[in-house]
């Protein structure tokens, strides 16, 4: 008999740690196939590649050097510290890393419960043979343990799902610093443009009114005609209404941009008003063909990493059709305060199937429901994909014609400029009327208002160029400031999730062999 026991004892050893060993190698499910789009590894524009330039290479990461504008670097450090939208995006990631942790749980026994009773009985028994009436305390406790093997790699599953959403997180953190640094540079310039504007409209205005006094003054003697007075008074007047214009796009401007960088509406000490141009970059310096720049841009990695947790996810809901095996145990221990009685201490322990049989189209239309949301952000990635491409192009194309633009209207300035002398001369000489020089001093205007707008331009598409390549996604600040990790540490116990990941951290799905980057 002691011999049967044992060699039962044996086969259950055997066959559970058979179990175990199975429980980690079948997983039901798709693996993670990457998305990847054919062209994109032929795909150029001559646009970027008449607008790179391989002999200088300034780091992608920090493209906005190539203007060597100290105020535009401390603008963008000041965004990187204290943007709101920014510090969502860490906070994100902190949220990401705590829900892989509620995945990474499931490799252990799901119920682990300690239970403990004392309760006080007072029994009043009537009729029958022996009534009897007693008071005592029933005493116990016991311990409760289930664990549901990762047969069918459910949990396994799990977690490959809420690593990829946590690197998606990254992802997006990152995505977030290339949208904030390219929209801060943009604002700034756009700040720096309409100041010029300003400038030369209230030149113009300056140089109008004198006109506007000397007609008046001829005027009032008898040496010129009405038509001429009213011409000048009109035309200063018409630029003067721009000034209140272009004054406030200023204030919105300046407003915008502090808002960026994390402060609130007013003053920016640190941008004092400029007399210079804008630098204008005539080529967008890369380091890569833009292909690859285009597949590590932020967003579309983030695309891909959520098509990688979503894939994962149809695994978890196929692992509903199969029977799920689970090891429960049971430690319980009881007593009471009666006279006579025992105690008792039961160890319980097997293991338990379960299994859904009758689906009723339950599981089965969840799968359908994973794996169509897994073919919608595969599309979504495409989408990504051709739309970075887009404005890859988009970008180049525009800085390319912006610079053509800019050439002509600089040569089209000094003509403006030389063709108002004349005027003004031949005017004073008696040899054209004065709506000759109203016409000149109009067309300068003009001309100088589209210089400065077109130089913008420039620099505007330089900027949406570093950005469609995702140029300004890396920063070596913290995903959450000292301040804010503090206040959340007062409130909630969290370990060290909010500590920077360790630089052995778990590798990128998208990074595991037989996976492009």
């Amino acid at each position: 008999m002691q011999s049967s026991a044992s060699l039962l004892t044996r086969s259950a050893r055997l066959w559970l740690c058979g179990v175990l060993v199975l429980g980690g190698c079948v997983r039901v499910g798709p693996d993670f196939q990457p998305p990847g789009e054919a062209w994109v590894d032929h795909w150029n524009t001559p646009a970027i590649e008449h607008a790179s330039q391989r002999t200088l290479q300034p780091d992608i990461r920090q493209w906005w050097q190539v203007f060597a504008d100290p105020v535009l670097d401390q603008l963008i450090a000041e965004a990187d510290a204290h943007n709101s939208s920014l510090k969502i995006a860490g906070l994100r990631v902190m949220e990401a890393r705590a829900q892989l942790g509620i995945a990474q749980s499931g490799r252990y026994p799901q119920l682990q419960q300690v239970a403990a009773d004392s309760v006080y009985v007072d029994r009043h028994q009537s009729g029958g043979n022996n009534p009897v009436d007693s008071q005592f305390w029933q005493h116990s406790a016991g311990f409760d343990i289930g664990w549901e093997l990762d047969f069918w790699g459910r949990f396994s599953r799990a977690i490959e799902s809420s690593d990829a959403s946590y690197f998606a997180a990254e992802a997006n953190y990152e995505d977030g610093l290339v949208l904030l640094r390219a929209q801060v540079a943009d604002t700034y310039f756009a700040l720096r443009t309409t100041e010029a504007r300003l400038r030369v409209a209230k030149d113009n205005a300056r140089q109008q009114l004198r006109n506007y006094e000397i007609t008046e003054r001829l005027f009032n003697s008898g040496q010129t005609a009405e038509l001429d007075l009213q011409g000048a008074k009109t035309q200063y007047l018409a630029t003067l209404s721009t000034l209140p214009v272009l004054a406030d796009q200023l204030s919105s401007t300046r407003n915008a941009l502090t808002v960026l960088i994390g402060r609130p509406p007013g003053a920016l000490p640190q941008v004092v008003e400029s007399t210079g141009l804008i630098p204008l970059v005539d080529r967008a310096v890369l380091q890569d063909v833009p292909a690859n720049l285009l597949l590590r841009r932020p967003d579309v990695r983030a695309a891909e990493l959520n098509v990688a947790a979503q894939s994962a996810l149809i695994g978890v809901a196929e692992s509903d059709f199969y029977p799920s095996l689970s090891l429960l145990g049971s430690i319980v221990w009881s007593t009471d305060t009666l006279s006579g009685t025992s105690r008792s201490l039961d160890l319980v322990g097997g293991p338990s199937l379960r299994w859904n049989v009758f689906d009723h189209g339950r599981i089965s239309n969840n799968v359908r429901v994973q794996d169509a949301r897994l073919q919608q952000l595969i599309e979504a990635y495409r989408d990504k994909v051709r739309q970075a491409a887009r404005e890859a192009d988009d970008a180049a194309n525009g800085l390319t014609h912006a610079l053509q633009r800019e050439r002509i209207l600089r040569e089209a300035e000094g003509a403006a400029k030389r063709s108002l002398d004349l005027a003004v001369i031949l005017y004073r000489e008696g040899y054209s009327d004065f709506q000759r020089v109203l016409d000149a001093q109009r067309a300068l205007l003009e001309l100088q208002d589209s210089y400065l707008l077109s130089r913008g331009d420039a620099v505007s598409n330089v900027i949406a160029l570093y950005k469609a390549m995702g140029g300004g996604w890396y920063s070596a600040q913290p995903r959450v400031d000292a301040a804010t990790r503090q206040q959340m540490e007062q409130r909630t116990d969290w370990g060290d999730l909010l500590n920077d990941p360790p630089a052995a951290q778990p590798a990128s799905p998208l990074a595991q062999p037989g996976n492009k980057p």
